[in-house]
This record gives C-alpha cells, structure tokens and sequence, in this order.
C-alpha cells in the first residue's frame, strides 16, 4: 500500500498521545530543575545538533517564551551549511568541550540537549562536559532508538545514561512513523520535540510565578 497523509497524520497524534500519557512526570522534574536553577541565579542553556537543533531553538527567541535563556546553535552543526557536514562534524569527538569553553556554562547552570538517537559524540560529550562543569542536564530523547544503538562517543555512553532528568519524545527507531515496503517515513521527533519543550517553558514560567519570581517573556514581534 502507498504512504498516505492519512497514515501519517493519524501516527503522529498517537506519537504526541504517548507523550502526554507517559512524561509529565519527567517534564515537570525538569522544570522544577529549571525552576530551581533560576531562582538561584543560574543560567538555563539549550542545545542540539542536527534537526535537533529545532528543539534548542523552540525554547529561545519565542513569542511566549523566556528572554533570559541561553541558546548553543553552532552554525556548523545545523544543516544549512551542508547535511554531510554537520552530519560528520555531530560524530567528532572533542567539539562539544570547545564550545562549552566558547559559550561558557558554569556551575549551578541547567542545560537542555536535545538528540532523538542520543548516541552521537556531541550531544554525548556536551553532557559530560556540562556535568564536569557542575551544570545539571536535561535530556530530549528517543529511548526506543537509543536503546537499541550503541554510542559513538569515546566514553560509550548515550545521552539518557548522563542526564539528571530523561525526556523520551516516544519515538521509534529510525523516527520514521509510517513504515511501507521502501523503509520508513514521517519523522516524529520534531514535534514531540516541539511540544515537549513548550510545555517545558509553559511549566517555568507559571512555576516561577508561583514562587513569587515571574519571568520576562516575548510577545510576538508581529503584534
């Protein structure tokens, strides 16, 4: 049978399902870490390498989002530039630690990696640089697909094997949601990506109002 919108659409609903049925614990622990983090006068990063780095940038410069927050978007690592390139670059060990050193976390931040497979040299090395520097992780990611590949960082180690608090995006691996007889299509993870973060910034920014330190947000440069 051919792929059709239909199967598609119908897919990605219960993809997003999933996620509300099986992560709001986890969304609201990493709030309340973020919560914690910027009460304490720490800063709140975000970063992801690939179209991951949709998710980074769902977070920042947002109508409705925070204006205090703290994106990595390494040009080289998105894919304007050239997909065989951030592809190949995403895998380089020793990169993640010459951006933290670029950009600068430091003890008492939170950051926010978001990687659907989790298994890539970057966003595995950004958490483990960002832990050595005291900067509690969170992670976005696909347990199904990192689950089921091993990692290509030095350490041998997954994103969800280094973070403080795991968001899975409910994806399958390969995060293509319609399958048919040339291979999977219909990715996923952008937007479970996309609706976990906004429920992340809709969580800390009612929570910080609660706690008696409201947060400045964007309005939409188009009103």
């Amino acid at each position: 049978m051919p792929y059709t919108a239909s199967d598609l659409l119908t897919a990605e609903l219960e993809t997003c399902q999933r996620v509300v049925d099986t992560q709001l614990d986890a969304i609201l622990d990493a709030s309340r870490l973020i919560c914690d983090t910027l009460s304490a006068g720490g800063r709140w990063w975000v970063f992801g390498t690939g179209h991951s780095h949709m998710i980074a940038e769902e977070f920042y410069g947002r109508a409705g989002g925070l204006t205090d927050i703290h994106p990595i978007l390494e040009p080289a690592l998105m894919l304007h530039e050239s997909l065989a390139k951030s592809t190949l670059l995403e895998r380089r060990a020793g990169l993640a630690d010459d951006l933290l050193e670029v950009h600068g976390p430091t003890r008492g931040d939170v950051i926010v990696i978001a990687s659907n497979s989790g298994r890539n040299a970057v966003p595995v090395e950004m958490a483990e640089g960002a832990r050595q520097r005291g900067v509690a992780v969170i992670a976005i990611t696909s347990m199904a697909h990192s689950r089921s590949v091993t990692s290509r960082a030095p350490s041998g180690k997954r994103l969800f094997e280094l973070a403080d608090v795991v968001i899975d995006n409910c994806g399958t691996p390969g995060d293509a949601a319609v399958d048919g007889e040339q291979g999977g299509v219909g990715a996923t993870s952008t937007l479970t990506g996309a609706l976990i973060a906004q429920a992340i910034t809709v969580e800390v920014v009612g929570q910080m109002r609660t706690r008696g330190t409201p947060v400045d947000t964007y309005t939409s440069f188009n009103i």
